[in-house]
């Protein structure tokens, strides 16, 4: 059986946030909530579904 993963990359998403809390390192604002894994795998793992909350970076680079 083939296993399905989240496409979803975090790391990108402004939402995404690193936490001090050393059992829960990643954190979404968007969902509010901190876990062990990357937020998007979390949401797909129990929905079946993508991040619907994925927006991503404001590029800092001015051009």
């Amino acid at each position: 059986m083939e296993r399905k993963t989240s496409k979803i990359a975090c790391l990108k998403c402004r939402h995404f946030y690193v936490t001090w809390d050393e059992f829960f390192p990643r954190g979404c604002k968007a969902l509010g909530f901190k876990s062990r894994e990357v937020p998007s795998k979390v949401v797909f793992g129990s929905s079946g579904i993508e991040c619907q909350k994925f927006e991503p970076k404001k590029s800092g680079k001015a051009g």
